[in-house]
Formats: C-alpha cells, structure tokens, sequence
C-alpha cells in the first residue's frame, strides 16, 4: 500500500497548519472537487477530547445498544449508497460500479460487526484447574476508549471500515483520519453518523496531510489503525511509541498466485485479469506475481495477453478501471516495467510506453528475473509478472521468497491440494481456485506477516483487536490448601509437593 500525497511527518509541528486549507483533485482531470482544512495539532486535540466524552456514553450503551444504533448507521449508509459511491468515484477516479461494490461491500462489514460483537466478546467462564478449583474465573473484552484510524485512498470505504464498524462495535469511539486524497469520503460518513446521533460524536472525521496523522498519533488515543507504506508504518510505530499506544498496520504486499498444471486455465485467467488489473492494479490484495506451472505455462500467458489487451482504462463510468489516484505512483510503475526489461525481461502485452499521464494501460511481463524490482517492491499498477515454474514446489518457493506476506491464490482442480499449498504459503490470506475471496466474508480475519504488517481487522479477531483482555476471579470458598499466605502449613506445602510429583513428574 503506497503513502499518501504528503508523507507522515512526524517532526512537523501541524500547528503552524491552522487556518490553512487543501483542495481534493479529479485524478482523471486534475479539477478541483472541494477544499477541505488542513486541521492541525490544536484541532485533532479537540476531536479527541470530543471521542473521549463520547465514548463514556458510547461504552454505557451495552452490546445490544451499541448494536441497534450501528444498524440504524448501516441503515442510513446503505439508503444513499449511491451518493456515497459517487463521492468514492469522484476522488479516487474508479469506475461508479466498483466504487458502488465498495460500499456494498463496507456496509457487510458494519452489519456483521454489529451482530457478533456481543457473541464474541461478552465475558466468558473458563476453566479454573484443579489447583484453584475453590476460584470462579472469567474472561471479557473491554473498548480500548478512543481508536485513531488513518485510512487509504485506494479503497477509502473499504478498507478504513475494516478498522472502523469493529473498533465501534466493540465499544469504541473513533477519529477518522481519511487521506487527503479522498477526504470528502471521511467527511461523509462522519456526517451520516452525526445526522442520526447529533449530540454523541463517536465517529468523528479530521481532514488533512501526514502532519494530522501525526497529530493524532500523538493525542489522546488509546489504539492507532493505520493503513499505507511499510516505511510509513515504523514512523507511525515510531511517533506512536512516545506514549506507548498500541497499532495495527495493513502495510500492503506483493501477492502472487500459483497456477497448477490441472487448473482450470480459462478461470484462472480470468480471476488474474482482475486481480491484476481491477482498481487500476491500486490494491494491496490484488495479484502482481503469477507463476505458472511448465505444462500450461505458454497456454495461460497467451490466454492471458488475450484477456488483457482489448482492456482500456479510462474516466467513463463503464471503463475497465480508472486512472492511477496518485500522480507519483506512475513513475514507480514506470521504473519496475524499465527494470524488468532492462534484466532480461519481454513485455508480453504493452510496456514502458502504456505508462501516460494520469493512466496507465495493461502490461502483461514475463521472464522476469526474481531480482528484478517488478519483484521484489509493490508495484500498485496495473502490471503484472507471470513466470514459469517447473511445478507448484517452485511455485511456493518463490511466493515465499518475498518479504511481503499479505495474501495469495493458488489454482488448481485438486482442491485437497490446493489446501494444502494454501497451509504453505507465508501469507495472511488465501484463496483456492479465486481471488480476493475473502474480501466479502466478515468473519475472516484480515492481515498479513512480514513487511505486510501485522494484526487484524474483520471477524472475530478484529474485535478483539480493538479491545482489551479483562481477566477475573471471584473466590467461592477457602481453599483446602492454603498456599496464598504468609503463614503456609508444611502440611499444606508436603501435599502440594506430592501432588506435583504426580501430576506433572
């Protein structure tokens, strides 16, 4: 996943940012959308303070409370869908379709949280063992107060919900800090949230640059969701440190998909063409390395350049996919493709040339050196590398070789199999016989190992991850022998003593 228009600053004093203001830009045509405050240090402080009151109410209101209101919240999203998707459309330039499924998406995701926060996390009787058999003891999950969520411009619905509907469904108030690229999107859901909860601001949006998210770092807050590069997360991790507040980072990856050689190749195809290329190639799921086995390695490649040559990007609202959302991104894009053929690589479809302006047409490469950059480093366009592989060993090998580990698919008729490679690969997520599977099911916890990042969002281990472990015991009746005192009997410490030679000797 890749930084956002001006890098987190965690030096810069956002103070000095008071009264100034950014424009959101059309990455189709470079036009002004809107003009939001770059809000500075004084401001975040003041949003906090806000979440923290909030989120004393917010935290009264129980699992059923916090559940009915968050279901009236999807409610109020999932009725102007619509206007949400456009706003979406509008600063990220995807195409109104994709942007609508992103919603669609998102509000699955508010729902399902607000359904199973009480299941998974109400405290819970365990066992007490036998050597504390006189104690009753529990388990429960309490909010951490106020969570700080910087979100992506790629999927600005998305992916930030992922961190948002759990954090407030496990009693949490949040600060959303959307990228400076799409803040009307932030903007938006925080204002949903006002107009049917006016007087308790537990969603709250801060527009502004890396210096806000900074800012936000270093307030109030009790637990920071940060989505972007892996450089930018040890800088988070870094500003975050300075008062020992926890984070979970989606760092994005560098994804690879495995193709057997008794895959179904024209489906196989047709989930790398869209892995590959869908969002403009934007997403840190999406497919950037295809090995392929021997046998059926030519079949696919042709196949594949097939699909993907008659694909055009552009800003029509039934376009293929839209334009590159950050204008620096382009060039990264255009250094992989160079590096890759300057290595010994062929372009199968396209090349240095389909790198243009604001878009970026499809580039299909193949024999490309495993050092080469088209490799090694997240492209995030719409590129992608499919090389041969004598069989799926080879295959496992080489995904594995990344330091990325977000997510992965393997293709093969052979589902056993694919099971089996699936367990292999050092990654986060994977799907078998698709792509991005995993996407629209909300009890599937999502994240990756390595430079990916680490910690969860969705299922049930995204509500715990925005919640703190309450253990307790309460005693219901002496214990017959009495080793928690001063004063112990050495005939309570020689049947202990025994009874640890046979039970564990």
């Amino acid at each position: 996943m890749t930084d956002q228009l001006t890098p987190f600053d965690a030096d810069r004093e956002s103070d000095t940012d008071a009264g100034r203001e950014f424009d959101s830009l059309d990455p189709r045509n470079g036009d002004v959308i809107a003009t939001y405050p770059l809000q500075g240090t004084a401001d975040v402080e003041a949003a906090v303070a806000r979440a923290r009151t909030a989120a004393r109410w917010w935290d009264v209101q129980g699992f059923r409370g916090r559940r009915n209101w968050l279901l009236e919240f999807k409610r109020a999203v999932a009725s102007e869908a619509e206007s949400l998707a456009a706003v979406v459309s509008r600063e990220s330039g995807k195409p109104s379709e994709d942007a609508l499924l992103e919603v669609m998406l998102a509000v699955e995701h508010l729902d399902w949280a607000a359904k199973n926060a009480k299941k998974i996390l109400k405290q819970r009787k365990v066992s007490s063992g036998l050597v504390s058999a006189n104690q009753a003891a529990y388990v429960g999950y309490r909010p951490f107060g106020v969570v700080g969520v910087i979100g992506p411009w790629n999927y600005p619905v998305y992916t930030p919900m992922g961190s948002i509907a759990y954090a407030l469904a496990a009693g949490n108030a949040v600060v959303f800090k959307p990228s400076e690229l799409t803040p009307g999107v932030g903007k938006w859901l925080a204002d949903k949230w006002q107009s049917i909860a006016p007087s308790q601001p537990v969603l709250q949006a801060i527009t502004g640059d890396g210096s806000t998210g900074a800012a936000l770092c270093r307030a109030d807050v009790d637990k920071i969701a940060f989505t972007g590069s892996t450089a930018t997360a040890k800088r988070v991790m870094a500003t975050c440190a300075e008062n020992l507040v926890p984070i979970v980072a989606e760092c994005g990856g560098k994804d690879a998909m495995l193709v057997a050689e008794d895959a179904d190749i024209d489906a196989a195809v047709e989930f790398a063409a869209f892995g590959a290329l869908g969002n403009a190639g934007q997403t840190c799921a999406g497919v950037e390395r295809i090995y392929v086995a021997k046998p059926v390695y030519q079949q696919f490649l042709d196949r594949l350049a097939q699909k993907v040559v008659t694909t055009e990007p552009g800003g029509a609202p039934d376009s293929a996919y839209g334009p590159m959302t950050l204008g620096k991104q382009i060039g990264i894009v255009r250094d992989q493709i160079q590096d890759a053929l300057s290595k010994g690589g062929r372009a199968v479809v396209g090349g240095v040339d389909s790198v243009r302006e604001r878009y970026v047409d499809p580039v299909v490469l193949t024999d490309v050196p495993e050092d080469s950059t088209a490799i090694t480093e997240e492209t995030f366009g719409p590129t992608v590398v499919v090389n041969e592989v004598a069989d799926l060993e080879e295959g496992v090998a080489r995904a594995n070789a990344s330091k990325y580990g977000l997510g992965a698919s393997v293709f093969t008729k052979n589902k056993a199999q694919g099971r089996r490679i699936a367990e292999r690969l050092q990654s986060g997520v994977v799907t078998v016989n698709s792509v991005l599977g995993f996407a629209g099911v909300p009890a599937l916890p999502f994240g990756g190992v390595g430079d990916s990042g680490f910690g969860r969002i969705h299922g049930a281990d995204g509500l715990r991850e925005f919640s703190t472990v309450k253990s307790m015991t309460v005693q219901k009746f002496t214990a017959p022998l009495n080793l928690l005192t001063l004063d112990r009997k050495a005939r309570d410490m020689k049947i202990s003593a025994w009874m640890l030679a046979k039970r564990h000797g």
